[in-house]
């Protein structure tokens, strides 16, 4: 729907959550729908029902949009190919050879650059590594701060195609989208990284940049492990949403025509019918809480909508400072283009410090870049 053409209907905002009603069956909802109803049509009313909701918001998510993720598999197990030592005694770096799902068969290599010392360490986990973003620059930006930069190929798991290697091939009747599966990807990375003793469990971030967004959100969406989740000019699929946009931002129809295996096969369904969706991204971040999460993004990416990133942000928030923990959902501007520049993994970096130790970053992550953008809900928080 473009900006401006927004109509709310009563019918809209009384329509339940709905998890296995062909898409055509579904009711029309013309604004962000609401997060709190459940499937019977009633909405939560009390913080004490938010777990139970958010899992039938995920499973409905999933089985819409992204389809469901691989099953978990054998126990990962990492072979160390190469170690080297960073520049100024500032740390180590080393390569390690995943092998993950059944039988170990899906192998995917891990870069690990740590701060010298025993630690624990806070660590930020990237799927992007494939990407080749992950310069001298970048390390030295992490590691100085006193994390763990951990970074992963991505397309291993499952190439960025309709190929069905990786994790298809491990599992030949898997049927969910790249997306689904790269989230796993996150998910297995974290298994092997919870085996090492530098590695402090309870301060993990993951992030990710474009389409490493959209399964970065989703990965920290469905694993209740990952402390911080990041994603970065994530757009459509991702921090952006599927109802509002402008004529310069990617759209439903848009990548379900030139990226339909990112998504579950049923995605596609509701080309020309968004309104059909009984959820949007805002829904997604909402599954995060009570963990943190914050969304970055470059005024000048117009294709990933950072308008409608401001939206979800806005409607997920609502969710956020019902479960008493407002501080802990966040979003940044920048100037400039779609990458995933050393200013962004600073600010995620000054996310972290403050959510993991309390350290003041003398900056907000709450001022929008969008001030008149039309509020495009009318649902509330429940009374408390």
């Amino acid at each position: 729907m473009i900006i401006g053409a927004l109509i709310f209907t009563c019918a809209a905002l009384a329509a339940p959550m709905e998890q296995r009603r062909p898409p055509a069956q579904l009711p029309a909802i013309s604004e962000l729908p609401d997060p709190f109803v459940k499937p019977d049509g009633k909405r939560v009313r009390s913080p004490r029902e938010w777990p139970a909701q958010r899992k039938r918001l995920l499973e409905t998510i999933l089985h819409y949009e992204y389809g469901p993720l691989p099953p978990k598999g054998a126990k990962v197990r990492g072979e160390l190919l190469e170690t080297r030592e960073l520049a100024d005694g500032l740390g180590t770096a080393r390569e390690v050879r995943l092998s993950m799902g059944p039988d170990g068969s899906v192998k995917v290599r891990l870069m690990l650059a740590a701060p010298s010392g025993k630690g624990p360490y806070p660590v930020i986990l990237d799927g992007d590594l494939g990407w080749g973003r992950l310069s001298e620059d970048f390390i030295r930006a992490v590691v100085g701060r006193g994390y763990i930069l951990a970074a992963f190929n991505r397309e291993e798991v499952g190439p960025d195609s309709a190929e069905r290697k990786g994790v298809y091939e491990a599992w030949p009747d898997y049927d969910g989208g790249r997306l689904a599966a790269w989230a796993w990807g996150f998910h297995r990375t974290l298994d092997y990284l919870l085996t090492l003793p530098e590695v402090d469990g309870k301060r993990v971030a993951v992030t990710g940049h474009s389409r490493g967004g959209k399964c970065a959100l989703l990965a920290g969406a469905s694993d209740e492990r990952i402390a911080v989740t990041a994603p970065n000019n994530s757009g459509c699929g991702g921090a952006g949403n599927f109802r509002f946009y402008d004529s310069k931002c990617e759209t439903l129809e848009i990548i379900v025509k030139a990226f339909p295996y990112w998504f579950h096969e049923r995605f596609a369904q509701f080309r020309g019918n968004v309104q059909r969706l009984p959820f949007d991204q805002h829904t997604l971040k909402a599954c995060v809480a009570p963990r943190a999460l914050l969304s970055t993004e470059a005024l000048g990416d117009l294709w990933a909508n950072p308008q409608g990133s401001q939206q979800t942000y806005e409607a997920a928030r609502v969710v956020y400072e019902w479960l008493g923990v407002p501080g802990r959902i966040g979003i940044s501007f920048r100037p400039g283009k779609h990458e995933h520049s050393l200013d962004d993994f600073g600010t995620l970096l000054d996310f972290c410090d403050r959510q993991f130790g309390g350290k003041d970053a003398g900056r907000g992550f709450d001022a929008p870049a969008f001030p008149d953008a039309p509020k495009v809900w009318s649902w509330a928080a429940p009374s408390r």
